[in-house]
């Protein structure tokens, strides 16, 4: 039995498009959690040791003062569930649930990251991050994420009335998905591909076997060219319910459906 067993997910964007089939993507999203805690169902075998959110969990977040936005209640209860049982949780930001600031950590016991993170589970050297302004190109969003991290944006949209900044904020969150969901046509042309080759050339960076990513929302599974690694992408659960598992020191791509 290995040491490790990695359970990794991204996308589900709760509370997109609506309630009612945000709610049914929800139930399904906290079997998939219990199963991989219990090593039960898809898990079959052996216990998560951890499981890692990689983005885009919440279609948009945002930690006000003295209030959190409405719905998503049965994944915040299953994911207490499961750190108070000793199961880490990692949660990763996505560019839709970046605006945290305590409350996940305080709240609910899971593990924040804001950038991508290197991890060795059985040997396996693995980089983990939500993918959003990685690599080249999106110069556009790259700028606009600058702004929307920044103290002073944070604050002026904590000044708005809830129900005005989170409409706004599902608005934006509608083109961005759309964009996110643009087909795969040829490794040369995704910028996670371009991201993971520069980083593979690189002598400033530490090596890596399998670079993990959400974003796209499309399951893929990438061979690197000229390198022995592989690019995965989580895809999402709007549509695939697929997640990716690193266990006994190798990586496989699965659906859930």
């Amino acid at each position: 039995m290995s040491e490790h067993c990695v359970h990794l997910a991204s996308d589900l964007h709760l509370g997109a498009p609506s309630s009612t089939p945000s709610a049914v993507r929800e139930r399904a999203f906290i079997r998939w959690m219990r199963d991989a805690a219990a090593g039960s169902g898809f898990a079959s075998g052996q216990q998560a040791t951890e499981l890692h959110l990689v983005g885009d969990i919440f279609d948009f977040w945002f930690e006000y003062k003295r209030a959190v936005p409405k719905g998503g209640v049965r994944l915040m209860g299953a994911m207490a569930e499961l750190t108070d049982a000793g199961l880490p949780i990692h949660f990763h930001v996505g560019n839709h649930d970046m605006w945290t600031f305590g409350y996940l950590e305080e709240e609910l016991g899971v593990q924040v990251h804001r950038a991508p993170i290197v991890r060795n589970w059985d040997g396996l050297r693995c980089l983990v991050g939500h993918g959003d302004g990685l690599g080249p190109g999106d110069k556009g969003y790259r700028r606009l994420k600058r702004i929307f991290t920044s103290g002073l944006c944070q604050k002026a949209f904590r000044r708005l009335h809830p129900d005005m900044g989170i409409a706004l904020a599902q608005a934006w969150s509608r083109n961005s998905r759309q964009k996110s969901e643009q087909p795969f046509t040829e490794a040369s042309q995704e910028h996670l591909v371009q991201l993971c080759l520069e980083w593979l050339s690189s002598s400033d960076h530490e090596p890596v076997d399998v670079f993990v990513f959400g974003h796209r929302h499309l399951p893929l599974d990438v061979p690197l060219e000229g390198h022995n690694a592989r690019y995965l992408n989580c895809g999402d659960w709007l549509e695939h319910m697929s997640s990716v598992c690193i266990q006994n020191g190798e990586v496989e791509l699965l659906t859930h459906r």
